[in-house]
């Protein structure tokens, strides 16, 4: 407890118990309130007793930052990765993963199983994915017996009774529930007004009920039933570039911006670079490109010439990139290097939306200046 540096809550005092019992654990938390303190004490736990822990990440962006952060934690010797993209130090007795390696290594028999004592299954709400759910269920049935798991939900509505029926397939396992949120989430309406040719940004809601203000602001927006049909209205969708520029006139940046489509977060950089976006100082463009440099010092002129470098370092150091599982490797991990520099800001509009006593509290994620699929 005293490495923790903190006085940890009860919700982590309870898994710590689990852990310490040997028993499975379900952890259901809100972002921001500290369940990855539990995975990191059972990893601990698992390096000091000279046995190992798998860490299991969804996502190979995810698996990397877990990666860093183990690495800062316990030393590259005792840290490994394992993913479509990289195998560094694989038989180390901490080995961070996708769900899909632990599943092969698993009807494999890998030998690198032996001695393993924890698995952390970060993000289980993947087991409602009607893709990756059954990798989730085949990894939670099929691990040997003598392993524990720990699984971690900001999201999953049902943690007790997925404790329930893992209970059935591996023995012990509690459920512990934490539903205080520690980091305030604001939620803002953005829309344009052509009427002023201007983007109007107000908050979602206030003191825990809908903003007046938007609700009415809406029906001045909307489109309106004319003559012929329905009219225009002066409301309109604002642009990309439009709102990322407003973003970073707010001090709102670093943002992410969700496309669900390969082609279209690239279409969307490039887009922006038409655009005249460029968010970054002289300095931090200096920046950005060593790293840039450093992640593709193994590639050859060519593998960057056929990779289009000079146009994904041009949008990279002006502060915006895709990040998708189409990209190459060194790409992606520039991409995460230069997000994970990117510091963060207070939100200017936690006065305005603090929720009301009557709900419950919320949580802030910070945006960030990637374009993301």
């Amino acid at each position: 407890m005293a490495q923790l540096g903190f006085e940890p809550d009860p919700f982590q005092v309870q898994a710590f118990d689990a852990v310490d019992a040997g028993h499975s654990v379900v952890v259901a938390a809100p972002t921001g309130s500290g369940k990855t303190v539990v995975a990191e004490y059972a990893v601990a736990q698992a390096l000091a007793g000279g046995s190992k822990a798998f860490y299991t990440t969804p996502l190979k962006a995810l698996s990397n930052q877990k990666y860093g952060d183990l690495v800062r934690r316990h030393g590259a010797d005792n840290v490994g990765l394992l993913t479509g993209d990289n195998a560094i130090n694989g038989d180390a007795p901490i080995v961070v993963m996708t769900t899909e390696v632990l599943r092969n290594m698993i009807y494999a028999n890998s030998p690198s199983l032996h001695g393993l004592r924890w698995v952390v299954l970060d993000e289980v709400h993947y087991l409602q994915n009607a893709y990756r759910g059954p990798v989730w269920e085949e990894v939670i049935i099929h691990t040997p017996p003598a392993v524990g798991l720990v699984c971690l939900s900001a999201t999953v509505s049902n943690a007790e009774e997925l404790a329930d029926w893992i209970r059935t397939v591996r023995g012990s396992t509690e459920a512990v529930i934490e539903e205080h949120r520690p980091v305030e989430l604001h939620n803002l309406y953005l829309v344009g007004d052509r009427s002023g040719e201007k983007l109007l940004l107000l908050p979602t809601l206030v003191d825990g009920r809908p903003n007046a203000e938007a609700l009415a602001l809406d029906e001045v927006l909307k489109p309106h039933a004319g003559g012929r049909g329905r009219g225009r209205g002066r409301g309109y969708t604002p642009w990309r570039a439009e709102v990322i520029e407003r973003l970073h006139n707010e001090a709102m940046l670093p943002l992410i911006y969700f496309i669900f489509s390969r082609a279209a977060c690239d279409d969307a950089v490039s887009q922006c670079l038409r655009e005249g976006i460029r968010l970054t100082t002289p300095e931090e463009r200096s920046a950005i490109r060593a790293i840039a440099e450093e992640k593709v010092e193994a590639l050859s002129d060519d593998d960057l010439r056929v990779l289009n470098y000079g146009e994904w370092l041009t949008g990279l150091e002006a502060g915006v990139a895709s990040h998708h599982a189409g990209m190459v490797p060194p790409f992606k991990e520039a991409v995460e290097a230069c997000f994970a520099k990117a510091p963060p800001r207070p939100c200017r509009w936690a006065s305005t939306c603090r929720p009301g006593r009557s709900s419950s509290r919320s949580s802030a994620s910070t945006p960030a200046s990637a374009t993301s699929s």
